[in-house]
């Protein structure tokens, strides 16, 4: 559409449109006279009725009212609040459809932010089973506009908490326990966490799951120190099948953030125990762990395909969180260092070590970029270096040392392809080729998507 010229659509007035493409969003994008709408819900290659309700400069939003023709792709949801719940976005899509829409973000992040051309990515490495995959779950706690206590996951784009009794991608063992907290909250009187008041008791329920022997840890997140009722609480909880701790978590800060630093162990124990392949490994509640084993281990055995050790190597494994890749590679290696801000996860990962009976690694506590620039500057460098940052990257300064460093290969681990395109690039700019891209599904039904790069040193391009 032309520059200034007005929108050939109107809002609140209803229009028949063809998808042709998704967002990053997983929201269907269709054009009326060139004018791109984005419309929740659709699929390429559906036509559908919908509705405009939100109009911006360039684009606009519509609301699906009915599906007109489907597309090739579209299945019927699972998810009886697939339409309400924030959590997953694709539910009405066929799994090789996402696998394929996944592939098509990487890709379309190398071109557009990397600026790489003719770059090939793989195929997405899908799962075998998209039910119950997580290992973790976080159930914000609030209430109903009645007054009801309710628990589930936030609707789209909001803090509106959608109630729910089941969520198919969850561990099962989550309905029960949180159906228990609800009843307890409802039968001693115990008000849900208000965020706008600041006030109330339980702010979010969370749950990991342990695949290896099938227990389960369960936190609570409260306002307070002290939970009224607390033991009637744990004597509800503790007949619950294979529970291995229930913990109190205290958040008292007005934020977003989850969970607070404080833990308290009211019954078993403060950590919980899985298996990656033949690893065992401990894991703090506020430690990192991938939430999708049977694909953490397709994942972790790219980066050992990736790596190719021959014995002889040392490696850096950066945002090591517990020691998961580090112990993985360790094995192959001559000796694998590890950096992680959690102080809890490095003690997570020294005694995981000691527990696999692995010696030849060490790690250290604090920001990546700067441990990394320091023991550079004391002579420690690395033949290869594996990243694995949260989702919004590596820091400059950090990247800067790497291409002084120059280790043969970075393997680079990222659940966003956008800055994984952006450190890319800069890494490419000084001297790296990338060699290798998969996609790895790691969260069925959401737009989310892991990937895994290999890029090798080729020379400084800087000078």
């Amino acid at each position: 559409m032309a520059k200034g010229k007005k929108a050939p659509v109107e809002k609140n007035e209803f229009y028949t449109i063809e998808i042709e493409d998704l967002n990053v969003d997983g929201d269907g994008v269709g054009k009326i006279e060139g004018f791109a709408l984005f419309v929740p819900g659709t699929v390429p290659g559906d036509k559908a009725h919908i509705k405009v309700i939100n109009l911006k400069k360039g684009f606009g939003y519509g609301r699906l009212e009915t599906i007109i023709r489907p597309s090739k792709d579209r299945c019927e949801s699972q998810c009886p609040v697939s339409n309400q719940c924030g959590g997953c976005q694709l539910h009405h899509m066929n799994y090789e459809a996402q696998l394929s829409f996944k592939k098509h973000v990487v890709e379309q992040a190398f071109k557009r932010i990397g600026k790489f051309e003719n770059l090939t990515v793989n195929e997405t490495s899908g799962m075998q089973n998209q039910y119950h995959y997580r290992n973790k779950a976080q159930y914000p706690v609030g209430n109903s506009l009645q007054g009801e206590n309710i628990a589930g996951f936030y609707a789209k784009r909001s803090h509106r908490i959608v109630p729910i009794k089941s969520c198919i991608i969850q561990n099962q063992k989550n309905d029960e326990i949180v159906q228990r907290v609800l009843g307890f909250m409802n039968k001693f009187k115990v008000p849900a966490y208000n965020e706008e008041k600041h006030q109330g008791y339980i702010r979010h329920i969370v749950t990991r799951y342990s695949k290896a022997n099938d227990y389960i840890q369960i936190i609570i997140v409260t306002n307070s120190k002290k939970l009224p009722n607390e033991e009637q609480l744990i004597e509800s909880l503790s007949t619950i099948d294979k529970v291995e701790g229930i913990l109190i978590n205290t958040n008292t800060e007005k934020t977003n953030v989850i969970l607070g630093k404080d833990f308290r162990v009211l019954l078993g124990k403060a950590h919980i125990y899985d298996n990656i392949g033949e690893l065992s490994y401990r894991i703090s509640p506020n430690s990192f762990f991938q939430i999708n084993p049977e694909q953490t281990e397709k994942l972790y055995n790219k980066v050992l395909e990736f790596a190719a050790l021959k014995g002889n190597e040392t490696i850096w494994d950066i945002y090591c969180g517990i020691g998961t890749i580090s112990l993985f590679l360790a094995k192959q290696a001559k000796k694998v260092y590890g950096v992680e801000i959690v102080k809890e996860a490095i003690i997570d990962a020294d005694f995981n070590a000691k527990h696999n009976k692995i010696s030849n690694t060490e790690f250290f506590v604090g920001k990546a970029e700067e441990v990394i620039l320091e023991k550079f500057k004391q002579g420690i460098s690395a033949d290869v270096v594996v990243l694995d940052p949260p989702r919004k990257g590596c820091e400059p300064i950090l990247l800067e040392t790497l291409l002084e460093m120059q280790p043969e290969k970075i393997i680079y681990v990222s659940c966003d392809p956008a800055t994984l395109a952006r450190d890319a690039k800069i890494l490419a700019e000084g001297g790296y080729k990338v060699e290798k891209v998969q996609p790895v599904d790691m969260f069925g039904f959401s737009v989310h998507v892991e990937s895994i790069i290999l890029m090798t040193y080729c020379g400084d391009k800087r000078k």
